[in-house]
C-alpha cells in the first residue's frame, strides 16, 4: 500500500525538490505540500497523511509547535522531522512534541525513504548526529546551566540570539516585530531564568552554548 505523505517546508526550492525526489519512489504518495506550521495543520486536517516530513525553522507556527498539535489533534498521523539544525535545542523539544523520526537535511536520500517506511512501520529513526543528545538526556548528564538554558521559551531564546549581537531593545523589537516593551519583558526573564545579571553576561552565556549562531525552532 502506498504511503501517504504531506512535505512541510519554508523554503519552495527544498519544498520542490523533496516531492520530486520521492515521487519517484512506486510506495511513496505525495497528498500535499505547506510552507509553514499553519498551513501544515489545515493540510493535515483536510488529507490526514500517513506521515508529514515537517521542517523545523519556520515563520509563524513552527515544526515543533505544528508536530505538539498534529500528535494532539491527530495521534495515528506520524511526523519525521527533516531539520539542518542538529543541535540539542531543536532534537529534544522535537522529540517531546512528539516526532516519531528526526533527520537532517543532509540525510543519504536512500536513507530518508528507509526514514519514511520504518516510521510508518512503528519504528523511530534518528540522525546519527542526533542521537547523542537522546543518550545524554537519558543519561541525565546535562548541566545547571544547559538545564536554565532549556527553560527558556522559543521566544527567549530569539530575544536572547539579537542580544548576543548586540542589538539595543530597540533593534529587538524591530527584527522580531514585537514592541519595545514586550522585548524588556522577555529579557528581564532570561536574566532571571539564566541567573545572570547584565546583557554582556547574557550574551557571553548566549556564545558559550551556540544560541547566536543556532537557528530558530
Amino acid at each position: 500500500m502506498s504511503i501517504r505523505i504531506a512535505v512541510v517546508d519554508d523554503h519552495h526550492v527544498v519544498r520542490k525538490g523533496l516531492i520530486y525526489f520521492l515521487e519517484t519512489y512506486h510506495d511513496f504518495t505525495i497528498v500535499g505540500e505547506a510552507e509553514d506550521g499553519e498551513a501544515a495543520l489545515t493540510l493535515v486536517e483536510k488529507v490526514q497523511p500517513d506521515i508529514v516530513l515537517m521542517d523545523v525553522i519556520m515563520p509563524g507556527i513552527n515544526g515543533i509547535e505544528a508536530t505538539k498539535k498534529i500528535k494532539q489533534k491527530w495521534p495515528t498521523v506520524h511526523v519525521v522531522v527533516l531539520s539542518s539544525s542538529a543541535e540539542r535545542e531543536s532534537v529534544i523539544p522535537a522529540l517531546q512534541a512528539g516526532a516519531n523520526g528526526y533527520q537532517l537535511k543532509e540525510v543519504d536520500p536512500e536513507m530518508l525513504a528507509e526514514t519514511i517506511r520504518a516510521v510508518c512501520s512503528g519504528e523511530s529513526r534518528l540522525h546519527p548526529k542526533v542521537t547523542k543528545h537522546v543518550l545524554t538526556r537519558m543519561n541525565g548528564d546535562e548541566s545547571e546551566e544547559e538545564k536554565r538554558l532549556r527553560d527558556l521559551t522559543n521566544r527567549e531564546k530569539d530575544v536572547l540570539r539579537e542580544l548576543a549581537k548586540g542589538q539595543s531593545n530597540k533593534e529587538i523589537a524591530s527584527e522580531l516585530h514585537i514592541s519595545e516593551k514586550t522585548v524588556k519583558t522577555h529579557v528581564s526573564n532570561i536574566f532571571w531564568k539564566l541567573d545572570v545579571h547584565d546583557r554582556t553576561q547574557a550574551a557571553l552565556f548566549a556564545i558559550k552554548y551556540g544560541i547566536s549562531e543556532y537557528d530558530r525552532f
